[in-house]
């Protein structure tokens, strides 16, 4: 589906029906990436309707010139948000740079948001400003490497941490067709020119007492996992889990107990909702 904002439109999924669920993807992938990780969680769940769509210069939504920052990203959310489920509350779910824009959305629409979830959230976006963990392989796969092709073979070893085919599958279905169609001129100009927000994020006037979990990899060597301890007291109805055999893409690294941790996040939310 498209939804037309009176500069842009944005692609988006609606699956299931119910309390809305806005999924914010990362920086290159799509809707794919958390399509794919949270959909098998709602297998056996009614009540809930998520809510999937591309950022400008992701998937299939453009990049215009005009976009320059996260604050226009953030007010783009807003708007979107505004557009498909209008004065509902509503879940925020975000991986990555996407975990960042959930929070800026917290900072915005706080009394409207029953439940948020971080996915190896960036919490710093200045890459030399972060706390990170090597980069290191703790499951090698030579005969699955040697199979690939040299393009696919970097990615996937750029970022894993556990190398399996039933791993390669996943980040070749949900992730990878997203970077090779990602408007790379696009995202640079917008990481140069205002990749930070504006505002402290984490200056919250009141602290966010919604059920919260946060997701981290051990090994995330992107955007690691010590430095999402430091804002833990915004969140006082937070889980807070660090994978170890997980990095940047612990959902499938790690996909059973994410499962798990996903939905024990969502039973405190029907608890405290329904």
């Amino acid at each position: 589906m498209e939804c037309r904002l009176k500069d842009l439109t944005i692609y988006y999924e609606i699956h299931g029906s119910g309390k809305p669920i806005i999924m914010i993807h990362g920086f290159m992938p799509d809707h794919r990436l958390m399509k794919g990780c949270m959909e098998p969680v709602f297998n056996n769940r009614k009540k809930w309707k998520r809510i999937y769509f591309d950022l400008p210069g992701m998937g299939k939504t453009k990049g215009e010139s005009w976009i320059q920052s996260s604050d226009q990203m953030l007010e783009i959310i807003l708007e979107f948000i505004d557009t498909v489920i209008p004065n509902q509350t509503f879940l925020l779910a975000g991986e990555s740079y996407g975990g960042y824009l959930a929070r800026g959305v917290i900072h915005k629409k706080i009394e409207l948001i029953d439940g948020l979830l971080l996915i190896c959230p960036l919490i710093i976006p200045q890459a030399n400003n972060r706390v990170l963990p090597e980069n290191v392989t703790l499951v090698r796969d030579d005969n699955l490497i040697s199979r690939l092709s040299e393009g696919d073979r970097r990615e996937f070893e750029s970022i894993s941490v556990v190398q399996s085919q039933r791993i390669w599958e996943r980040f070749r279905d949900e992730i990878l067709p997203a970077l090779e169609i990602a408007d790379e001129p696009f995202l640079s100009k917008l990481q140069k020119r205002g990749y930070s927000f504006s505002f402290n994020l984490d200056s919250l006037t009141v602290t966010f007492k919604k059920p919260t979990l946060f997701v981290m990899g051990r090994q995330d060597s992107i955007v690691g996992y010590r430095d999402a301890w430091n804002i833990i007291e915004n969140y006082p109805r937070s889980s807070f889990a660090v994978l170890d055999k997980a990095g940047h893409n612990l959902q499938i690294e790690q996909e059973g107990l994410f499962s798990e941790l996903v939905s024990e996040w969502l039973d405190r939310v029907e608890n405290n909702t329904f």
